[in-house]
């Protein structure tokens, strides 16, 4: 096992002030467990200061370093030096910045353009069911909510809407779709129909293909292909 990598990272890179593409490299040792977000951070400590690239929780939970690593939409913060050298057999590394918006700045993408997709879908509560008045909070039966709460751990870092391959056309995108799933599932919302409208909608799940590369990439591990599967069947149940 090697302590350390010689690696070597090709950038593609935007720069709007001068409306310039380009891919640059840079090499550097990495120890074998460093972090993929570690490894930029490095490049602008050591290297290039003008790289941009996203950054925030840097613990899987934000989304916010989601980009292309030799193809694959992948959380930076998650894939380990070592772990790449494994997975990808190799020590070059291609990095872009995911497809699913306009680049900012290189690595960087215009978040706000994506996430008008979600938006569509309405990720929240329309019309709430009242609290019961002898209840505090409203309560889920313990055996449906593990059904129930995989939909819930989405981050929409848009890796699944980056490997889509029906999301850049005329469909909303898997995690869109997983939003207002969570709502049908959702035993608090009362306006079914306004989620059943955008799940079948032109945009809407009959777009998806079932490649199921929505699941393959999914940082948290849920099987988005199978919630979509599911509404696509008119099989999605609230929870009681």
């Amino acid at each position: 096992m090697s302590l350390t990598y010689d690696i070597t990272l090709k950038v593609h890179r935007y720069d709007p002030d001068e409306n310039k593409r380009w891919v640059q490299e840079y090499q550097l040792q990495a120890g074998r467990i460093m972090r993929f977000v570690d490894v930029l951070r490095r490049i602008n400590d050591e290297l290039d200061p003008t790289l941009a690239w996203g950054s925030s929780c840097e613990h899987g939970q934000c989304g916010t370093c989601s980009m292309k690593i030799n193809g694959k939409p992948l959380l930076a913060c998650e894939l380990l030096v070592e772990n790449g050298v494994e997975y990808f057999g190799t020590t070059t590394f291609t990095l872009e910045p995911l497809d699913i918006a306009p680049p900012v700045r290189d690595l960087v993408v215009d978040t706000d353009k994506a996430y008008e997709r979600v938006d569509k879908a309405k990720p929240y509560i329309i019309d709430p069911e009242p609290i019961n008045q002898d209840a505090e909070e409203h309560q889920i039966n313990p055996d449906d909510l593990d059904r129930y709460v995989d939909a819930t751990r989405c981050i929409n870092c848009f890796c699944c809407a980056s490997a889509c391959i029906s999301s850049h056309r005329n469909f909303l995108g898997p995690n869109a779709m997983l939003a207002s799933i969570v709502r049908v599932m959702d035993s608090r919302e009362r306006n079914k129909q306004e989620r059943l409208k955008c799940l079948y909608s032109d945009e809407g799940v009959y777009r998806c293909h079932s490649s199921k590369a929505c699941s393959f990439v999914c940082p948290k591990d849920i099987d988005v292909a199978h919630f979509i599967a599911l509404a696509k069947k008119g099989l999605l149940k609230p929870v009681s």
